[in-house]
């Protein structure tokens, strides 16, 4: 393959930071739809907090790095990277309709000898049954023969400033043995720990999916248990604490299961095994259970008003933190919105208190107006939902009015405080 330019297709959580580690080696273009995002990051800023300001600008103004709108500005580039969000519809059918579009840009630009590499999380046979014949069909191309493919699904985990791109090991695969090297190659020349080559696309999709549906079903069982020993009167993570002292004990704690990856990706498996008369019963039940955890946080937390005699009907509430984890920005999918529509079924006095989420974001996602700073007024019940920073620092006990309720989702706050944890 003639000398290596790269373009990243979709510049969010999972294609700025591997565009930006790409630049460092390659020729790298950052492709994205919204004209905003290019500008901004062409400014120097990343909204999401994952790439630091002074390694994007560096990217910039030392490698050469652009981010466009521009689909002329990518047509003379020859290994194309996918990195496009794979949402669900409101019946948790898996909607490819953004890969689709990607798939359209690269057709629209690609020549012969180039490669595509999607990254995006999808069931396994996606790249090749829904997303090549898009390229197939625009370009006039033949898929292996005039053009060539890869599949290296995205390992980013929003927030994490110990385990960024360039630290974790990645999957590879190609469409031919010669394209898995020269993939698998590409990816191991900017890799601190190196790649793991799967023998076919199907196989590093599967990969992909996979990891994300046994986290999720692992959490969904300390869930289930959480919620048996809360109706026992025993504190799950002292439980947890103790099991942990054996060698081979998994130690996971129950929580809110949100985001883009973990909340998402099972339903792409579970939709495709049903095709091939397979029904996943553990992930559908392990789904069912982690998307029903808001609900019951807020049922808890009823329950411990109850019990102190505060009045549920309009009640002033304080959920603290609306992102989907801790220290970050992301709002993809919050668990905390779950907590915060069952309380407007007793109460519409709903404050929220963010330091890190953007409140016009947080309106236009999910009509919920909240505020990046700490309340004055006394509230009659506190529910700590997100373990960010600024939260261990405040004096949450003060915030409440006499007999209020503290509900400590994570797990976090002195035991002598809260009145209830998952």
């Amino acid at each position: 393959m003639n000398e290596i330019k790269i373009c990243v297709i979709g510049l969010g959580y999972v294609g700025l930071p591997l565009a930006r580690l790409f630049s460092t080696k390659y020729k790298t273009v950052g492709f994205d739809m919204n004209q905003k995002r290019c500008e901004s990051l062409m400014a120097g800023h990343d909204a999401t907090l994952e790439v630091a300001d002074e390694l994007l600008q560096d990217a910039i103004h030392n490698h050469d790095f652009v981010c466009t709108t521009d689909i002329e500005q990518i047509r003379d580039c020859n290994f194309y990277v996918v990195a496009v969000p794979t949402p669900v519809d409101a019946d948790n059918h898996p909607d490819l309709t953004p890969l689709w579009g990607a798939s359209e840009t690269v057709g629209k630009v690609i020549s012969k000898g180039d490669i595509v590499v999607y990254e995006s999380t999808v069931y396994p046979g996606v790249t090749e049954e829904e997303c090549l014949p898009v390229v197939e069909r625009v370009s006039g191309l033949k898929f292996n023969e005039d053009f060539f493919a890869g599949y290296s699904p995205e390992r980013i985990n929003p927030g994490d400033k110990e385990h960024t791109v360039e630290k974790i090991k990645k999957v590879t695969s190609g469409s031919t043995p010669e394209i898995a090297d020269i993939v698998d190659g590409v990816y191991n020349s900017v890799l601190v720990n190196g790649t793991h080559k799967a023998p076919s696309i199907k196989v590093a999709e599967a990969s992909k999916i996979i990891e994300n549906s046994q986290r999720d079903v692992n959490i969904a069982f300390m869930n289930e248990l959480a919620k048996i020993f809360n109706a026992m009167g025993i504190d799950t993570h002292d439980v947890i604490d103790a099991a942990a002292t054996k060698w081979n004990f998994i130690k996971l704690s129950p929580g809110l299961v949100g985001g883009h990856c973990i909340s998402v990706d099972p339903y792409y498996l579970i939709q495709k095994a049903q095709v091939y008369g397979v029904l996943p019963r553990i992930m559908s039940a392990s789904r069912r259970l982690n998307d029903g955890m808001g609900a019951y946080v807020t049922n808890q937390t009823i329950k411990c008003m109850n019990k102190k005699g505060v009045l549920v009907k309009d009640a002033k509430i304080l959920i603290l933190g609306i992102t989907f984890k801790e220290n970050c920005p992301d709002l993809r999918n919050s668990k905390i919105v779950d907590i915060y529509t069952t309380f407007q079924e007793y109460t519409n006095n709903i404050s929220v208190y963010d330091p890190w989420a953007n409140p016009a974001a947080v309106k236009h996602e999910y009509n919920i107006d909240i505020t990046n700073e700490l309340p004055t007024e006394k509230f009659d019940a506190v529910i700590l939902g997100v373990a960010h920073k600024q939260f261990l620092e405040i004096d949450v006990k003060g915030l409440l009015k006499e007999n209020g309720v503290i509900y400590d989702v994570k797990g976090v706050l002195p035991r002598d405080i809260i009145d209830g944890r998952l």
